[in-house]
Protein backbone atom coordinates (compact mmCIF):
# COMPACT_ATOMS: atom_id res chain seq x y z
CA UNK A 1 0.00 0.00 0.00
CA UNK A 2 2.94 2.52 0.46
CA UNK A 3 3.92 2.66 -2.75
CA UNK A 4 0.47 3.09 -4.15
CA UNK A 5 -1.02 6.49 -4.89
CA UNK A 6 -4.26 7.17 -6.83
CA UNK A 7 -5.25 9.99 -9.10
CA UNK A 8 -9.03 11.28 -10.52
CA UNK A 9 -10.84 13.91 -11.30
CA UNK A 10 -14.13 16.04 -10.31
CA UNK A 11 -15.91 18.98 -11.23
CA UNK A 12 -17.45 21.47 -9.96
CA UNK A 13 -19.24 24.71 -10.76
CA UNK A 14 -18.21 28.23 -9.96
CA UNK A 15 -19.65 31.39 -10.76
CA UNK A 16 -17.56 34.00 -13.01
CA UNK A 17 -17.74 36.99 -14.61
CA UNK A 18 -18.46 34.89 -17.67
CA UNK A 19 -21.16 33.13 -15.82
CA UNK A 20 -21.45 29.32 -14.37
CA UNK A 21 -18.01 27.49 -15.57
CA UNK A 22 -17.72 23.69 -14.20
CA UNK A 23 -13.66 23.91 -13.37
CA UNK A 24 -12.32 20.22 -13.29
CA UNK A 25 -10.08 19.34 -10.31
CA UNK A 26 -7.13 17.07 -10.52
CA UNK A 27 -5.84 15.50 -7.29
CA UNK A 28 -3.74 12.70 -5.78
CA UNK A 29 -4.20 10.72 -3.11
CA UNK A 30 -1.18 8.55 -1.37
CA UNK A 31 -3.27 5.43 -0.43
CA UNK A 32 -1.94 3.55 2.73
CA UNK A 33 -1.41 7.84 4.40
CA UNK A 34 -5.12 9.37 2.62
CA UNK A 35 -2.56 11.97 2.31
CA UNK A 36 -4.67 14.42 -0.54
CA UNK A 37 -2.57 16.60 -3.02
CA UNK A 38 -4.73 19.22 -4.97
CA UNK A 39 -2.32 19.10 -8.37
CA UNK A 40 -4.72 22.12 -9.86
CA UNK A 41 -7.74 23.08 -11.57
CA UNK A 42 -8.89 24.56 -15.08
CA UNK A 43 -11.98 25.02 -16.72
CA UNK A 44 -10.00 23.26 -19.59
CA UNK A 45 -7.82 20.11 -18.86
CA UNK A 46 -5.96 19.70 -22.15
CA UNK A 47 -3.23 18.12 -23.01
CA UNK A 48 -0.67 20.69 -22.23
CA UNK A 49 -1.91 21.47 -18.57
CA UNK A 50 -2.57 17.49 -17.96
CA UNK A 51 1.87 17.13 -19.24
CA UNK A 52 2.43 19.96 -16.75
CA UNK A 53 0.52 18.31 -13.76
CA UNK A 54 2.65 15.57 -14.38
CA UNK A 55 5.56 17.17 -14.45
CA UNK A 56 4.60 19.15 -11.16
CA UNK A 57 4.10 16.05 -9.28
CA UNK A 58 7.02 14.22 -10.01
CA UNK A 59 9.43 17.52 -9.21
CA UNK A 60 12.77 16.11 -7.12
CA UNK A 61 12.20 18.51 -4.76
CA UNK A 62 8.41 18.77 -3.78
CA UNK A 63 7.70 15.08 -4.93
CA UNK A 64 3.96 14.76 -4.43
CA UNK A 65 4.73 11.00 -6.48
CA UNK A 66 8.35 9.76 -5.67
CA UNK A 67 10.17 6.93 -7.67
CA UNK A 68 8.63 3.71 -7.05
CA UNK A 69 5.10 4.53 -7.00
CA UNK A 70 2.56 3.21 -8.92
CA UNK A 71 -0.66 5.64 -10.09
CA UNK A 72 -3.93 4.59 -10.33
CA UNK A 73 -6.18 6.19 -12.97
CA UNK A 74 -9.07 5.73 -14.80
CA UNK A 75 -9.37 5.61 -18.54
CA UNK A 76 -10.98 9.59 -19.09
CA UNK A 77 -9.34 10.87 -21.94
CA UNK A 78 -8.12 13.90 -20.26
CA UNK A 79 -5.00 11.27 -19.07
CA UNK A 80 -3.43 11.39 -22.12
CA UNK A 81 -0.48 9.62 -23.29
CA UNK A 82 1.71 12.33 -22.86
CA UNK A 83 0.58 12.77 -19.19
CA UNK A 84 1.13 8.91 -18.74
CA UNK A 85 5.12 9.06 -20.82
CA UNK A 86 6.44 11.97 -18.30
CA UNK A 87 5.64 9.85 -15.31
CA UNK A 88 8.07 6.93 -16.06
CA UNK A 89 11.15 9.21 -16.72
CA UNK A 90 10.28 9.98 -12.58
CA UNK A 91 10.42 6.25 -11.49
CA UNK A 92 6.55 6.75 -10.72
CA UNK A 93 4.67 3.57 -12.86
CA UNK A 94 1.00 4.83 -14.75
CA UNK A 95 -1.56 2.23 -13.96
CA UNK A 96 -4.54 2.34 -16.33
CA UNK A 97 -7.63 0.62 -14.50
CA UNK A 98 -10.06 -1.40 -16.51
CA UNK A 99 -13.00 0.18 -17.96
CA UNK A 100 -16.08 0.72 -15.89
CA UNK A 101 -14.18 -0.22 -12.19
CA UNK A 102 -14.97 2.11 -10.27
CA UNK A 103 -14.69 -0.04 -7.03
CA UNK A 104 -10.18 -0.50 -8.05
CA UNK A 105 -10.00 3.66 -7.28
CA UNK A 106 -12.36 3.35 -3.94
CA UNK A 107 -10.26 5.60 -2.00
CA UNK A 108 -10.08 8.33 -4.79
CA UNK A 109 -13.64 8.29 -5.39
CA UNK A 110 -14.67 8.25 -1.55
CA UNK A 111 -12.58 11.12 -1.05
CA UNK A 112 -14.60 12.61 -4.04
CA UNK A 113 -17.58 12.23 -2.19
CA UNK A 114 -16.17 13.49 0.67
CA UNK A 115 -15.24 17.13 -0.25
CA UNK A 116 -18.09 17.29 -2.08
CA UNK A 117 -20.49 16.28 0.75
CA UNK A 118 -18.84 17.88 3.27
CA UNK A 119 -17.43 21.15 1.58
CA UNK A 120 -18.39 21.69 -2.01
CA UNK A 121 -22.11 21.47 -1.88
CA UNK A 122 -22.85 23.70 0.87
CA UNK A 123 -21.02 26.44 -0.86
CA UNK A 124 -21.87 29.13 -3.66
CA UNK A 125 -18.26 29.09 -5.24
CA UNK A 126 -17.36 32.88 -7.12
CA UNK A 127 -13.88 32.91 -8.52
CA UNK A 128 -11.06 30.40 -9.24
CA UNK A 129 -9.84 31.52 -6.01
CA UNK A 130 -12.49 31.35 -4.00
CA UNK A 131 -12.61 27.38 -4.73
CA UNK A 132 -8.82 27.34 -4.45
CA UNK A 133 -9.32 28.61 -0.96
CA UNK A 134 -12.36 26.06 -0.21
CA UNK A 135 -10.31 23.37 -1.64
CA UNK A 136 -7.29 24.12 0.88
CA UNK A 137 -9.32 25.00 3.82
CA UNK A 138 -11.08 21.36 3.62
CA UNK A 139 -7.67 20.14 3.16
CA UNK A 140 -6.13 20.98 5.87
CA UNK A 141 -9.55 19.99 8.06
CA UNK A 142 -9.63 16.33 6.14
CA UNK A 143 -5.88 16.14 6.96
CA UNK A 144 -5.52 17.58 10.76
CA UNK A 145 -9.01 17.57 12.38
CA UNK A 146 -11.06 14.76 10.55
CA UNK A 147 -10.67 11.30 11.94
CA UNK A 148 -11.06 8.63 9.48
CA UNK A 149 -13.10 5.43 9.68
CA UNK A 150 -11.01 3.29 7.16
CA UNK A 151 -7.95 4.35 9.25
CA UNK A 152 -9.57 3.16 12.76
CA UNK A 153 -11.26 6.63 13.73
CA UNK A 154 -7.95 8.43 13.83
CA UNK A 155 -6.79 11.65 12.67
CA UNK A 156 -4.05 11.21 9.33
CA UNK A 157 -1.89 13.83 10.82
CA UNK A 158 -2.26 15.18 14.21
CA UNK A 159 -0.56 18.44 14.96
CA UNK A 160 2.01 18.51 18.01
CA UNK A 161 0.81 21.89 19.27
CA UNK A 162 -3.06 20.67 19.34
CA UNK A 163 -2.68 17.57 21.06
CA UNK A 164 -0.78 19.33 24.03
CA UNK A 165 -3.84 22.06 24.19
CA UNK A 166 -6.26 19.27 24.97
CA UNK A 167 -4.04 18.08 28.51
CA UNK A 168 -4.85 19.28 31.35
CA UNK A 169 -8.30 21.10 33.07
CA UNK A 170 -11.03 22.33 31.30
CA UNK A 171 -11.83 26.10 31.57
Amino acid sequence: MDVLAATDFFTTEVWTRAGLVTYYVLFFIHVATRRVHIAGLTPDPAKAWMTQMARNVTLAGDAVLSPGTYLLHDRDGTFTAEFDDTLPAAGVKPVKLPPQSPNLNAIAERWVRSVKSECLDRLIIFGEASLRGALTNFCQHYHHERPHQGKDNVILLPSADENDARDGPIQ
